[in-house]
């Protein structure tokens, strides 16, 4: 009681010389004394954390005060509401829970709407964290989130936009053109956008990079879609630079993709409307297509040494230039650009790393000790593999449980002075590894 009161003289004494100047802002009539009561109770005991007395007096707050009484109003209570959500159990009340989070933001928008940017940010990731799970909802509702936004909507926000339109696609509820079409959308979004610090910027090449890999894993743009979709459109306008950039850029992300018709007149056009690392990377995929090593690696080379290209791009180019170089035998560019993959990562560390397991696995290394040395390197590798990328997981998995066959026998390795979990220095094939004696 004696608390309670401390916090009423507390209101008095802050809100008690406003009642002429404050009266639009805390109501008017027996009401308005109530309010600024009891928000001054539900505002000390959310300071002190105590959560469980500021929920029932931020109610009676929330049901006598206006909208323009306190901004924190709306704050705290998505807080409160929030914090209720993971308490209770039954679906029905979470359910309503939710409806009351995602109102407390239109009310708070509808009041204080120079941070509507933000509050709407806020309300997207609501629906995602509460309505996730439900791909209709999301397309529907974060997508009208996402077309006033523009580009100032969070990555986060582009991402699932975009996985709960391929979630529909694979329940026959959109085309693969809608679906494809959404991707053009969320990418100039996230491209578009103008980070305000280098952490919102490493957040969108972030999402920038998510969005590429999730909507190439989903397999919506075959090339046969691509194909079908888009040649009439290029016929039709073949110096639309925006158009055979676009084509580009998606027959990139399908499989074997770069040997048509439609690839070669879309990267010969792009080529010749505007010379760019973009250009150069379809030329690099169409050389390797046709198997021009040497074409293929010059334009690669370009194509990542450009100044306009950003980290994110560099950093898939640096994979592709892995994989491309461990294919054709060249190991020594293989291990330097999958190294370099990995250090920037953005998504392709864990297939990186796969390769760079591949190229000691298969490395050739004489018969000393380091004829073993080199699966263990490899094994580290794979290891790593696993832990970064659940999409490679299997297959480094499988690869790990291949190398270890190919352990010493404990009695083997001592013959060598070696035994297990002792650390190794190995060095063979242009590559050096500190690794761990590992045995049968």
């Amino acid at each position: 009681m004696k608390k309670i009161t401390l916090i009423l003289l507390a209101a008095m004494a802050i809100f008690g010389g406003q009642k002429v100047t404050a009266q639009d802002k805390y109501g008017s009539g027996p009401n308005r004394e109530e309010c600024i009561k009891y928000l001054s109770y539900y505002s000390e005991y959310y300071k002190q954390k105590n959560y469980d007395s500021a929920l029932p007096n931020w109610r009676r707050a929330y049901s006598l005060c206006p909208a323009t009484a306190s901004q924190n109003m709306f704050i705290h209570g998505t807080t409160l509401m929030t914090r209720l959500y993971n308490q209770v159990k039954d679906p029905a009340h979470k359910d309503a829970i939710v409806d009351t989070i995602l109102t407390l933001q239109d009310q708070r928008m509808a009041t204080y709407p120079k941070n509507r940017v933000s509050i709407l940010n806020n309300k997207g990731q609501y629906m995602i964290n509460y309505r996730g799970d439900q791909a209709k909802y999301i397309y529907d509702n974060v997508g009208e989130i996402v077309d006033e936004l523009g580009t100032s909507a969070n990555g986060g926000l582009l991402v699932n936009l975009l996985q709960s339109s391929i979630a529909l696609y694979r329940e026959n509820q959109l085309s693969a053109d809608e679906v494809i079409a959404m991707y053009d959308k969320v990418m100039a979004d996230v491209d578009g956008a103008m980070p305000k610090n280098e952490a919102e910027e490493e957040d969108n090449l972030k999402a920038k990079a998510t969005i590429e890999s999730i909507f190439a894993d989903s397999k919506v743009a075959s090339c046969e879609n691509l194909i079908a979709i888009f040649t009439p459109r290029y016929n039709a306008d073949p110096d639309n630079l925006a158009l055979v950039s676009n084509i580009v850029k998606l027959m990139n992300t399908a499989d074997d993709c770069a040997s048509n018709d439609l690839y070669l007149n879309a990267v010969t056009s792009m080529y010749r409307l505007d010379p760019s690392y973009k250009s150069a990377f379809g030329l690099y995929r169409l050389n390797a297509a046709r198997g021009n090593v040497a074409d293929a690696a010059k334009y690669l080379e370009e194509a990542i040494n450009s100044p306009d290209s950003d980290p994110a791009t560099d950093a898939q180019y640096y994979y592709e230039m892995a994989a491309f170089c461990y294919k054709n035998g060249m190991r020594g560019k293989a291990s330097e650009a999958a190294r370099k993959a990995i250090e920037m990562d953005y998504g392709f560390a864990g297939k990186a790393y796969l390769i760079m397991g591949n190229l000691w696995a298969s490395a050739t290394c004489g018969e000393t000790q380091d004829k073993w040395a080199r699966y263990w390197a490899a094994a580290d590798y794979y290891q790593k593999a696993r832990n970064a990328d659940p999409s490679v997981a299997d297959e480094a998995a499988s690869s790990l449980a291949s190398v270890s066959r190919y352990y010493p026998e404990a009695s083997e390795a001592f013959m060598y002075d070696l035994t297990k979990g002792q650390s190794y220095t190995v060095s063979c094939g242009g590559m050096t590894a500190t690794t761990t004696v590992r045995v049968q």
